[in-house]
């Protein structure tokens, strides 16, 4: 798990690797800046291209001006620098790193005023003016300089954080900031590059390894937390010889109208794929052909008419209620009657979710250690208006505490918020999977792996990876351009294997 850091955090963490590596703090800008020069050249390796990096006169400056002689190392020709002097402030490491660069033959320009620019020919242009740590929007000449950089749309790449972006907190959309093509940030990736209030400033980013103490960062033991790939290996448990169906549970999925039964059919089929030993579809009689002809592993208790089923709710491991399901009085009736009746952990999405967002005195009764897996608007619709997605992530912790539950809220980086006031953020999936249903495969596999006693937050971490991995492994460069949710159900089993070797 990658702890995600705040500004100060991570100036505590450069202080700490510094002093305990040890390594100078020069050497250790020098050390980022030769990352940031191996992620740009992966990318934009045409040494024909000419580049102009705009530094200001602190730290991220000096990552600019030592970015500078290493690209001209690497073989571009066309380099030039360009610092903007509009305060009579100086980092050391920025004058040392500027005396080296005036050794080479790097032109250089000084400005103190944007009117002194009338033009960029260059091809692409270079930010490393402020980077990360602003808490005040950018004013006077800074505001200046970003609005002309973003007018002449030039291919921009930004060192470490866009000028004038917040790398946590919440984002005013209006904000004057950079815009930029890519983003090489250092060592792990800024909070709110996560969150879908940055697509204005950045459209790509790549976190560089840059050797920052990892012990330390764990230790400061940061609320947000970045999913990764051998964290989801750790959780996985094989299937073990001499085992049967019972062994991975019973699970129950209520949903589905007639008007409405892919949905049923998809969180259905997800949860068979994603490894429970039996799954029933509580759906409405007028499904059970397609539920037959779609998959026949799947078994059925049929809803009729007004009539409510009898049944023995707590004979199941788990249960995922509420795709497709409906908001009349049956499906409130039904709701009602499980979260009265069922004390184990369920999977709570689409009309359900819509369901006890209009009918509060249901949150009394939702089992301890339950899933919900809203949207934005969703998650709007249950806990208020909110402004920005920081405020949902606040807003998320709190209830997850509160309610003692675990809120799925999906995104392109779908987060998991857990009773313990820490906030997950998921590391796959990809814009092919931007379809409808696809939630509903994601409420299958979260409650697929409940059956098969995985622990609430265990289910929520492996599922939304499982979820999004799958969808990646179809969605290769060059495979597909949109992924339909059926695919990737058929691909978990595929993709949750891989994951085991």
């Amino acid at each position: 798990m990658q702890p995600l850091l705040n500004a100060q955090q991570i100036h505590d963490a450069d202080t700490y690797t510094i002093a305990h590596e040890p390594i100078s703090s020069v050497d250790l800008m020098e050390r980022a800046a030769k990352a940031f020069e191996q992620a740009f050249t992966a990318r934009y390796g045409d040494t024909e291209k000419s580049i102009a990096i705009y530094c200001g006169t602190g730290n991220n400056g000096g990552d600019g001006l030592a970015i500078a002689r290493l690209l001209t190392d690497y073989g571009f020709e066309k380099v030039d620098v360009k610092i903007a002097r509009f305060a009579n402030k100086f980092s050391d490491d920025f004058k040392s790193n500027l005396q080296r660069l005036s050794q080479t033959r790097i032109p250089i320009t000084n400005f103190t005023s944007v009117a002194e620019l009338k033009t960029e020919p260059a091809d692409i242009i270079i930010d490393a003016l402020l980077g990360n740590g602003l808490n005040k929007p950018l004013a006077g000449e800074y505001a200046q300089l970003v609005q002309q950089i973003n007018n002449w749309h030039k291919t921009v790449v930004v060192v470490d954080v866009p000028t004038g972006f917040y790398s946590e907190g919440e984002i005013n959309p209006d904000a004057i900031v950079i815009k930029a093509d890519l983003a090489i940030t250092f060592q792990q990736p800024k909070i709110n590059f996560l969150l879908p209030d940055s697509k204005h400033a950045i459209k790509n980013w790549v976190a560089v390894d840059i050797g920052i103490d990892r012990n330390f960062t764990q230790q400061l033991n940061s609320p947000y937390q970045y999913l990764e790939e051998s964290d989801i290996k750790k959780i996985l448990r094989p299937r073990e010889r001499f085992s049967n169906k019972g062994t991975y549970g019973h699970a129950l999925i209520v949903a589905g109208q007639p008007e409405t039964m892919g949905a049923a059919l998809l969180c259905s089929s997800a949860c068979v794929q994603a490894g429970a030993g039996l799954v029933t579809a509580c759906i409405p009689q007028s499904g059970l052909v397609a539920l037959n002809s779609y998959m026949p592993e799947i078994m059925a208790i049929v809803r009729e008419g007004d009539l409510q089923p009898t049944i023995d709710w707590t004979k199941f491991s788990t249960m995922g209620i509420g795709p497709g399901l409906g908001k009349d009085d049956n499906a409130l009736a039904l709701l009602t009657d499980i979260l009265t009746n069922y004390t184990k952990p369920v999977v709570i999405d689409a009309d359900a979710l819509n369901l006890l967002a209009t009918h509060k005195q249901l949150w009394a009764c939702l089992p301890k250690g339950s899933v919900l897996t809203p949207h934005m608007k969703e998650f709007d619709r249950l806990f208020g208006e909110h402004k920005n997605w920081w405020q949902r992530l606040q807003t998320a912790m709190q209830k997850a505490k509160e309610l003692q539950i675990h809120i799925v809220l999906k995104n392109d980086y779908t987060i998991i918020a857990s009773p313990d006031e820490k906030l997950y953020f998921n590391s796959t999936s990809n814009a092919a999977m931007a379809s409808g249903g696809m939630g509903d495969v994601l409420t299958g596999i979260i409650t697929a792996l409940l059956a098969q006693k995985y622990s609430p937050l265990e289910a929520c971490l492996a599922g939304v990876y499982l979820h999004g991995k799958a969808g990646d492994d179809l969605a290769l460069p060059g495979k597909l351009w949109v992924v339909l949710p059926d695919k990737v159900a058929a691909q978990v089993p595929v993709s949750m294997a891989a994951l085991m070797v």
